[in-house]
């Protein structure tokens, strides 16, 4: 059986998790937009996720919308006390499942409480601020989020939430919001093929902050996922678990949140957590993305 244990722990302000997390968007309907098709099978596998040591679950009520969180409150509430569940929030979906940002001040508050309702929570451990600034609604840009963060703040100081993250953010605005709130983590896209973050991630680490990388196999080229595929052969592993490998490898900071609506292929990513990466495997992963000149160890 794995043991998650392995791949050790970091903090998340004052939470300890370990870095082999879930993350529940998978939870949703087809396009994480309305209910799953088996219900009973999205609890089961939350229930697998914290049998086998999971204590750090990532979601949103704007997966659904609504339906991911009522899921968790159903197959985990009421939580233990170890467990740590990470929201984020400044999205939300139209009647066709767009994603469209929701960053005034009324929505960041309405949706801070949609998530303690659906969740049952009185507070929220961590509240990631997700900013839409893309033209596509996707990858980051630059631009102040001083007025999106201080809604974010308010509503911490009222007792709402406990720890305060960013998702989707540049290194200025990490600055930025440093300069307003104690910042615990930060979701930005990471993985063997866009390596762009690097210089992000060993600095965080330095400071003590969080990343958590979002679609660990997401934006390949095809290129790309043969190389990858070559190692994982090679190793007797799949390339999930060979690119979730060189992610817990890569910095101590690293919080993964894989997901899945499985329970087999949950069990599978978990058993990342066993694979050791030889060294010559790990420059061969390396060479997959194409990292910054300021990358530093």
């Amino acid at each position: 059986m794995t043991d998650i244990s392995k791949a050790g722990t970091f903090t998340l302000g004052d939470r300890t998790v370990r870095r082999m997390g879930y993350g529940a968007m998978q939870l949703a309907g087809p396009g994480v937009f309305g209910p799953p098709r088996d219900r009973q099978a999205a609890v089961a596998v939350l229930r697998a996720a914290v049998d086998a040591g999971v204590n750090h679950i990532d979601t949103s009520d704007f997966y659904g919308p609504h339906v991911t969180n009522q899921i968790i409150r159903e197959a985990l509430h009421p939580y233990g006390d170890d467990l740590t569940i990470v929201t984020k929030i400044g999205a939300r979906r139209d009647g066709t499942g767009a994603w469209l940002p929701a960053m005034s001040p009324a929505e960041l508050t309405r949706a801070v409480h949609d998530n303690l309702r659906n969740l049952g929570l009185k507070a929220l451990d961590v509240v990631n601020l997700r900013i839409m600034g893309a033209a596509d609604g996707h990858g980051p840009a630059e631009g102040s989020i001083a007025e999106q963060l201080g809604t974010v703040v308010e509503l911490q100081a009222q007792g709402l939430i406990r720890h305060i993250g960013l998702s989707t953010v540049t290194p200025t605005q990490i600055a930025e919001a440093r300069g307003m709130a104690e910042i615990v983590c930060v979701q930005n896209l990471y993985n063997v093929a866009h390596q762009e973050d690097d210089a992000m991630v060993t600095d965080l680490a330095e400071a003590g902050i969080a990343y958590v990388p979002y679609f660990p196999l997401g934006g390949f080229t095809p290129l790309q996922s043969d190389a990858l595929s070559e190692v994982a052969a090679e190793l007797g592993a799949t390339p999930m678990q060979v690119a979730l490998a060189w992610l817990l490898q890569r910095s101590p900071n690293l919080l993964l949140i894989p997901g899945t609506s499985s329970v087999g292929h949950l069990r599978e990513n978990l058993a990342a957590a066993d694979l050791a990466l030889p060294p010559e495997a790990v420059a061969r992963l390396d060479r997959i993305g194409v990292r910054r000149p300021d990358f530093k160890l």
